[in-house]
């Protein structure tokens, strides 16, 4: 677990979460008004994860989450080993994501980094990249605390393998959370990590198309900031590439269509260095 001081940029990503979350909306976890609401307000576990068993999305936002009855939650979790991931928790706002763990949530991500990690071996470089997975990382700051849970990421050894490294990459997925959501949590990640994160891969679902989004920081142009603090400051999050994946159905057999071409991983990022003889970029074809 990680520990740092929040940034402005930190807080504001904090707002937009709870800005996202609709309480007036919200129904009482338990309740049967709505069809399928995605935001409940927590009463007791065992009705939360009576809700989560009926729901059919893949995320669920829960209000009024004390950080108490989120460790319970916790342990509970661990007990009964639910398959559930804390997309986000904010201790201030008691507001707790959670991403529901689907086989086609799981798809959406693990076979993407299973291909990157095919070709992190096919360089030689297995031993030197290490899993982080889904590991809760958080920080700390004077009013509460803040943490997430990817679905995917890692980093290189042994640059980020003690216990409270940061990954560098991030694969974030959505199916019933929006985009505009999961770019929300794109730049938690960035700012909560102090720059440590280089990218996030953010995977959306609608039914029939998956949008896939690379973001990286860069770091603006400004009159007179010429220090490595200045910069590391004020880094902004860039879409750097779109993919769509359109199935038709029209054909026989379905065919899928791919806008944008392959996607492509800086390998200076991933491992934070230069590449060195037979290593190269990291590219996934159409």
């Amino acid at each position: 677990m990680q520990i740092y001081s929040c940034s402005h940029a930190s807080k504001f990503v904090t707002s937009s979460f709870a800005a996202s979350t609709s309480v007036s909306t919200s129904t009482s976890v338990g309740s049967k008004q709505g069809d399928d609401p995605g935001t409940v307000r927590f009463t007791n576990v065992q009705d939360l994860f009576n809700m989560i068993d009926r729901t059919t999305r893949d995320s669920l936002t829960v209000i009024n989450v004390s950080f108490d009855l989120l460790t319970k939650i916790d342990r509970i979790r661990e007990e009964e080993r639910r398959k559930l991931r804390f997309r986000y928790f904010d201790t201030k706002s008691q507001i707790l994501i959670i991403t529901i763990i689907t086989t086609l949530h799981e798809q959406l991500h693990k076979l993407l980094y299973n291909e990157f990690i095919g070709q992190v071996r096919d360089m030689g470089l297995k031993k030197s990249w290490i899993d982080i997975g889904s590991a809760t990382l958080s920080a700390q700051d004077y009013v509460g605390r803040r943490g997430k849970e990817g679905d995917s990421s890692g980093g290189p050894k042994p640059e980020r393998a003690g216990k409270s490294a940061w990954p560098i990459p991030i694969i974030e997925v959505g199916v019933s959370q929006t985009l505009a959501q999961l770019r929300i949590g794109m730049r938690w990640w960035f700012s909560i990590s102090n720059h440590e994160v280089k990218i996030v891969l953010l995977v959306k679902f609608d039914g029939t198309t998956i949008l896939l989004e690379k973001w990286e920081e860069e770091i603006p142009v400004h009159p007179g900031a010429t220090t490595m603090r200045h910069s590391l400051q004020h880094q902004e999050p860039m879409l750097q590439q779109t993919i769509t994946i359109t199935r038709d159905t029209t054909t026989d057999p379905i065919s899928y269509h791919v806008t944008s071409g392959a996607l492509v991983l800086s390998f200076r990022l991933l491992f934070l260095r230069d590449p060195g003889p037979g290593e190269r970029d990291l590219t996934f074809g159409v």
